[in-house]
């Protein structure tokens, strides 16, 4: 069987940004068929920002695709913001674009924290919602965390965990993400660009199964770097504002509508128990698992499950 590949590139056929109070504007557009099946891409990190190549994910004819940054991220201003930047603005951001839109139910399309956030989402207003396709479940939980910035993910990648450490003295390497965040929101300039790589780098070579210079280059790229690192830390080091073990706790809230996890069995980023816990709490969503991938949405396998289930979406809806 060949594998589907993404849609050829398109552009926007919209492209603004949205005030949502506080000094934050964030960037949005639109692209594909405007009165086709409204989906929303709600990408990774926090911090982490769209790309053109995530409109490839969505037939352009079938649907009116959406994709957005959050607060601080991309082309959202002002740029790696940490100011009024928590899960409750964030979720209150894609609420205002809906509205704004004057859309009265969407799909949600999330990866790793886009899954998340897309849960959370589900869960804060489920009338809104007409099907999940989420990627890379991470539940954001005190294991999830300490298991990629503190000890697990690192026996696997004892190589590029040294280069992640490399910013931080030995004496505050028992806490690295507090030892990150000073850095990260300290004065020196130098010294938090130099973190900024360093964490971002480590999920950019981690991400793949086959190690993918490309990735590992965007990861790198200091704009997106520095917005990349200084949100996770400052979300992770507020356990992402939400309450330990939320998003399984509330499954019930979640609306009767299609929903699909996708999970590479080898995603060092977001180990598989995530996805296997989510589906264990919610089994009327169908569990995909990739059984050569890792973390990364743009993963042959990865890339295929996710085409094949936003084709089948749109034959639903």
């Amino acid at each position: 069987m060949s594998l589907r590949q993404l849609y050829p590139a398109i552009e926007p056929y919209q492209q603004a940004w949205l005030p949502v109070g506080n000094g934050h504007q964030i960037y949005y557009e639109q692209s594909g068929n405007p009165q086709g099946i409204p989906i929303l891409f709600v990408h990774g990190g926090p911090g982490g920002g769209c790309s053109p190549s995530h409109r490839q994910f969505f037939d352009p004819q079938a649907y009116r695709i959406i994709l957005f940054d959050q607060r601080g991220s991309g082309r959202s201003t002002p740029h790696a913001s940490l100011e009024h930047n928590t899960t409750a603005h964030l979720l209150a951001d894609m609420e205002s674009l809906r509205q704004h839109l004057t859309i009265e139910q969407w799909g949600l399309f999330g990866g790793s924290w886009g899954s998340t956030l897309s849960l959370a989402y589900a869960q804060t207003y489920p009338q809104r919602v007409l099907g999940l396709i989420l990627r890379g479940i991470f539940l954001c939980r005190d294991q999830d965390i300490a298991w990629f910035y503190q000890q697990g993910a690192s026996a696997l990648f004892p190589d590029y965990w040294q280069d992640y450490l490399a910013p931080i003295p030995p004496a505050q390497q028992n806490d690295l993400i507090s030892a990150y965040y000073q850095q990260l929101t300290g004065d020196d300039e130098v010294a938090r660009m130099r973190a900024a790589e360093a964490w971002s780098v480590w999920e950019g070579r981690t991400s793949t199964l086959v190690s993918n210079p490309d990735i590992v280059d965007h990861f790198a790229d200091p704009h997106h770097a520095l917005a990349m690192a200084r949100i996770e830390c400052h979300y992770f080091m507020h356990k992402s504002f939400l309450q330990e073990n939320q998003l399984l706790k509330d499954v019930y809230k979640l609306p009767n509508v299609p929903a699909w996890i996708i999970h590479g069995r080898y995603d060092v980023v977001c180990p598989i128990e995530q996805a296997y816990a989510l589906h264990q709490a919610w089994p009327q969503a169908e569990l995909i698992v990739c059984p050569n991938s890792g973390h990364s949405a743009f993963e042959a396998e990865i890339t295929h499950s996710l085409i094949t289930t936003t084709t089948h979406f749109s034959s639903l809806v």
